[in-house]
């Protein structure tokens, strides 16, 4: 989980810290980020740091570490779904984008294993 909080906030970072460089390098064909993009990149810049703050008070909390578990799981798991949907349907997305679909897809099994092994 401090693995997990340290990339998601340093990808939270890239979203929301300067929404018209992150347009500039990962949308290229896109127009500069007005008021609406640039307030949605950093929501959601924030929402990574929230959850990436969660996961490291999990990461050293016993009674909470299950938890923070289960919300990686499931986080992982909502994203890589909607990746694999949108390869399905849009194509193949850019190679650093082909990354996280295996990097995520590699977190789901990685926590139902924990927390198997945590009940055990």
């Amino acid at each position: 989980m401090v693995f997990s909080f340290f990339t998601i906030c340093i990808i939270g970072l890239l979203y929301g810290a300067s929404p018209s460089w992150f347009f500039r390098s990962f949308l290229l064909e896109s127009p500069p980020p007005g008021v609406d993009q640039s307030h949605i990149l950093r929501a959601v810049m924030m929402l990574y740091i929230a959850l990436g703050l969660f996961w490291l008070y999990c990461a050293f909390s016993e009674k909470y570490r299950d938890a923070g578990i289960v919300v990686l799981c499931v986080f992982c798991g909502g994203l890589v779904t909607g990746r694999i949907l949108s390869v399905v349907i849009d194509g193949i997305p850019s190679p650093l984008l082909v990354l996280y679909v295996f990097i995520e897809l590699s977190v789901v099994p990685l926590c139902i294993w924990l927390l198997r092994r945590d009940n055990q």
